[in-house]
């Protein structure tokens, strides 16, 4: 990693420090690096934001569930 590219990432990072959040936010951030290449993340999330992402991912869960249960009984109803 050049100088150039480590300033920037420092300066994002001091910027996403000093950028006024929810009092409860979560943050967390990752880098990672591997061989010649590598991989720098940040996140953030409230805890009705972690509630909402579990609501909707059991949604999903429910539904896929539903349509294979569907399709095994349709396809038991008819035989090739």
């Amino acid at each position: 990693m050049d100088a150039t590219t480590e300033n920037v990432t420092l300066a994002r990072r001091e910027e996403d420090s000093n950028t006024p959040g929810h009092p409860e936010e979560l943050r967390v951030a990752l880098d990672a690096r591997f061989g010649s290449g590598g991989l720098s993340a940040t996140a953030r999330c409230t805890p009705a934001g972690l509630v909402a992402i579990g609501v909707m991912v059991s949604g999903i869960l429910l539904s896929v569930s539903a349509i294979i249960l569907a399709a095994r009984r349709h396809q038991g109803s008819h035989p090739s």
